[in-house]
């Protein structure tokens, strides 16, 4: 059995720490110290062994009262995906809030750094995540999309909004950038600093019944995006439908969908933001026919985008060598496009950042 621990329970917190903020409600554990290692606890007495899954696996010590703890090395910035390993058995912390990640139901822990302050809560107006289901006659099946409405939407009946459309990568869905992305407090605070404008984001589910990254996959979620969800949103939502006032953006695997349905479609998208992907330097049945693609329509290409923000999270990034080896072939066809890097690999602070330096670029 694990129980949650709560502060009546625990008493004080360890000095210089403090509750997680993915804490649930009343939990005092796990905790973030001052120099961001992270101290868990969790009561099990009728567990023989119980591990930490934060990147690595960390077995943590049991005391007489079968309260098991460990503290962390000093863990990098932003949001970190973990399980509770019990008896073998990966589970999710009981005293923090889950999030779909991983392909599966996995807890999350958010160690804040200086800096973080742009997708922090402030004293600004403040827009609304929707959940929209609708009807695919692509999949023939009904789904729905998160979307991002931006302060004053239902007030000002008369305005119309350009679109972001933005994609979570492989084993997540719609609801990371809601949630793990913190996509409407990034936007919030950018419309109040007027460094960006009003958009709406729409949150798109790339999980399609072609599963892997594969031409079929691809081309389905290109169909999904063209036949149903654009002409959802602008059948539905006061949007500005032109490609001046459409944006195409995602990670990792979303950034492999918005590099095919993206890039063959510039006269629906003006710009393009791609978060730490590439295609793949080693497989050219997939890579090949987009080349070719990129090679014969340069010229139009260029001309259509007006943003081809690439973005990569340094060395570090899963996807960093596929990425160099892809604008190599980019610079060799002369298509354009500007290249940034935040530090910290395949990750959400890394995307997160690319979000918000992304839409300061937009619709201007």
């Amino acid at each position: 059995m694990l129980m949650v621990f709560c502060a009546v329970a625990l008493g004080a917190a360890a000095q210089n720490s403090f509750p997680a903020e993915t804490n649930i409600r009343g939990a005092k554990y796990p905790q973030i110290t001052s120099d961001s290692r992270a101290i868990f606890k969790v009561k099990a007495p009728e567990v023989q062994k119980l591990q930490l899954d934060l990147g690595k696996k960390s077995d943590m010590a049991k005391n007489s009262e079968g309260v098991w703890e460990v503290t962390t090395d000093s863990l990098s910035e932003g949001f970190h995906y973990y399980s509770l390993i019990v008896d073998g058995v990966a589970i999710c912390d009981p005293a923090s809030e889950t999030f779909y990640g991983m392909s599966r139901m996995a807890s999350g822990i958010e160690v804040p750094f200086a800096g973080d302050d742009y997708y922090a809560v402030k004293d600004v107006p403040h827009g609304d995540i929707r959940i929209k289901r609708y009807f695919s006659e692509v999949t023939k099946s009904w789904r729905n999309f998160y979307l991002y409405t931006p302060p004053g939407y239902d007030q000002n009946i008369n305005d119309k909004y350009p679109v972001l459309y933005i994609m979570h990568g492989g084993g997540e869905d719609q609801r990371g950038w809601a949630t793990q992305g913190k996509t409407d407090l990034i936007i919030d605070n950018l419309i109040a600093e007027k460094k960006a404008v009003p958009m709406l984001v729409v949150m798109v589910d790339g999980n399609m019944p072609s599963s892997g990254f594969g031409m079929e996959a691809l081309n389905v979620f290109e169909n999904e995006l063209k036949k149903s969800v654009i002409p959802f949103v602008e059948s539905n939502y006061r949007v500005k439908a032109d490609s001046k006032n459409r944006a195409l953006a995602g990670l990792s695997m979303g950034g492999l969908q918005t590099l095919h349905a993206g890039v063959r479609n510039t006269d629906l998208f003006a710009y393009l933001g791609v978060f730490s992907s590439g295609w793949w330097s080693n497989n050219n049945e997939l890579s090949g026919p987009q080349y070719d693609f990129m090679k014969n329509n340069a010229v139009t290409i260029n001309k259509n985008l007006k943003q081809f923000w690439i973005a990569m999270g340094g060395k570090e990034d899963i996807a960093w060598q596929n990425c160099q080896a892809m604008m190599g072939k980019f610079d060799e066809m002369n298509i354009k496009y500007t290249y940034s890097e935040y530090s910290g690999g395949h990750t959400w602070p890394v995307w997160r950042n690319n979000l918000f330096n992304f839409a300061q670029l937009l619709f201007k």
